[in-house]
């Protein structure tokens, strides 16, 4: 397939890291617990199956945590695209209320509504609730998908259409510890 002019123009252009919520002066917390996923390895492809809802089945990944931090409340989990080409990473989930006693989510947990008791999605991708999978522009080159999971000491009180702004305002000053796990996706 011939390399796609849009993909190929916008290479250079991208949100960064520098603009993930990991990288906020509110968000800083020792990292004190891991995060994995039975799906990839840390640092590789995300397989095709977790792509998102245009291209493929759009199920989030499993995911799991070691112990968080003694007096942590709830888990938040924000998964993001430093590498589209726009002033922001794309959110690509926003889920407060995972107890971390679970010790893991299943695959496809992260769907709207979910099959965790207890789980919220705040507002994504256009308005969207839930696991958007990687959807990235073919020939943009490789894109990061940035796991994030902050744990709190107390549950986020949230309105029921919660945005990124508000979750990341709630966690402020209540991050115990933070675990993060990067994969891959690129469209050739």
């Amino acid at each position: 397939m011939p390399a796609n002019p849009l993909g190929v123009a916008l290479r250079k252009r991208r949100a960064g890291h520098a603009a993930l919520v990991w990288a906020r002066p509110d968000t800083q917390a020792p990292e004190n617990f891991t995060l994995t996923s039975p799906a990839f390895a840390p640092g590789s492809p995300i397989p095709a199956r977790y792509r998102g809802r245009l291209f493929g089945a759009n199920l989030s990944p499993a995911l799991a945590w070691t112990q968080p931090p003694a007096g942590t409340a709830e888990l938040v989990l924000i998964a993001q695209d430093p590498d589209v080409p726009l002033s922001r990473p794309a959110v690509h989930a926003l889920t407060v209320g995972i107890d971390p006693a679970l010790g893991a989510l299943p695959e496809n947990a992260l769907a709207e509504p979910s099959p965790v008791p207890g789980l919220r999605h705040g507002k994504g991708p256009l308005g969207r609730r839930g696991w958007a999978g990687p959807m990235p522009i073919r020939s943009h080159g490789p894109h990061a998908y940035v796991f994030q999971l902050f744990a709190v000491d107390q549950a986020l009180e949230l309105p029921a259409a919660f945005t990124l702004d508000q979750a990341v305002a709630a966690m402020a000053g209540r991050i115990l510890g933070r675990a993060r796990l990067d994969g891959t996706y690129e469209i050739r």
